[in-house]
């Protein structure tokens, strides 16, 4: 697939997708690197717009440049985004909230704390990103180790042999003594390399993954 035709197939996905308003996003393809340039009106349009570039075939890395430019009437200031993020984490039956702290700057959210699985982390992200007034988010909490290093080596293999969507055989992994995962190996799209990071996040004790795998 040339450049051409890599660019025209992401502007149809994001015109596709229905979350989306592409009409102020400009792209640009070049050697299978997607740019995304312009603006959208939300952050979660933001990050579904990254998700739906990364849907198409051809697609090696992305260089996003979007901004988020709220409508005036939908400016919300920084102690209410706060206030509003404190009680969609308290109200989430899957983030124990009490462990996580809330930053706002311009519009911008940093959380932080320490929880015991990855999808608590990733489940308080998706709280964030759906409150009006998000410029961005900044997710800096962090996973507390529970495993031994040839424990979660062990389970990660284990997790990733049992993935219909990976070939566990071309993956390599080293595990450092905090829990820190580094992947290696081949795979063929961006859909099976994101499958190979939830099989690894499905293992207890994965503190942080340094992901090296290469799209063929």
């Amino acid at each position: 697939m040339n450049d051409k035709e890599l660019r025209q197939n992401v502007i149809d996905e994001l015109e596709f997708e229905p979350s989306i308003d592409s009409a102020n996003i400009g792209v640009a393809a070049e050697n299978g690197v997607v740019t995304l340039s312009g603006h959208v009106a939300s952050y979660i349009q933001k990050v579904d717009a990254e998700r739906a570039v990364w849907r198409v075939k051809g697609v090696k890395a992305i260089a996003q440049e979007l901004d988020v430019r709220l409508p005036w009437d939908k400016k919300v200031n920084d102690d209410e985004i706060a206030k509003r993020a404190l009680d969609i984490l308290a109200w989430s039956t899957l983030v124990p909230s009490e462990s996580i702290k809330v930053l706002v700057r311009d519009g911008w959210v940093t959380l932080s704390g320490r929880v015991n699985w990855n999808y608590q982390r990733d489940a308080a992200a998706r709280e964030i990103r759906k409150l009006t007034g998000v410029l961005g988010l900044v997710n800096n909490i962090t996973l507390e180790p529970a495993a031994q290093k040839v424990d979660i080596r062990q389970r990660v293999m284990d997790a990733l042999k049992r993935h219909a969507e990976v070939e566990a055989a071309r993956i390599g992994v080293d595990v450092d003594s905090a829990g820190g995962v580094k992947l290696s190996g081949l795979v063929d799209g961006w859909e099976e390399r994101r499958a190979v990071e939830r099989a690894v996040w499905s293992a207890p004790g994965v503190h942080s993954i340094e992901d090296n795998i290469r799209i063929n």
